[in-house]
């Protein structure tokens, strides 16, 4: 069983008040574990153990949706989320080349963040910006006619700044 102690008391208290937001709620599991990834910026472990034993839910139900649902992430996203399209104008284009370069590059798989923290790289179904293809966003930032070499270039400029 988790208890306070597992938890910061910060992200307790934090956790408390979510907690009496969705006590007695039945069906609640999405709107809870997105008030506290809303909170906390993600779902860790240890505060997802620490409402289901608040809640008298089982963490295994709580981690089932929370691994369903693609909204919810288990661990924390970098400063730039890096969003590659892969639909298919990118891929006739080539952002597959474009995947592998920047996975080498930052030594990350889709999905993972980078070890300092600085970038998160997702490959997308499509972002809507067929006419610049291939196209990559870092933030709220479109990069498009993208080559493998430009899209490193785009990174090291946000590192540079960083």
């Amino acid at each position: 069983m988790t208890t306070a102690a597992s938890v910061e008391a910060g992200t307790a208290a934090q956790l408390d008040l979510i907690v009496e937001r969705h006590r007695g709620k039945r069906g609640n599991t999405i709107p809870l574990l997105a008030e506290i990834q809303k909170e906390l910026g993600y779902l860790p472990e240890e505060a997802i153990r620490y409402v289901s034993s608040k809640l008298d839910i089982p963490a295994a139900e709580l981690f089932g949706v929370a691994t369903f649902y693609a909204m919810f992430r288990l661990q924390p996203e970098g400063r730039y989320v890096v969003r590659l399209c892969r639909g298919t104008a990118c891929h006739v284009q080539g952002s597959l080349l474009i995947g592998e370069q920047l996975q080498r590059y930052l030594h990350v798989k889709e999905g993972e963040t980078t070890e300092d923290g600085l970038f998160t790289l997702q490959f997308v179904a499509c972002l809507g910006c067929c006419s610049l293809a291939p196209v990559m966003m870092v933030g709220d930032e479109v990069h498009g006619r993208l080559t493998p070499e430009k899209a490193v270039d785009v990174l090291e400029a946000y590192r540079t700044k960083s």
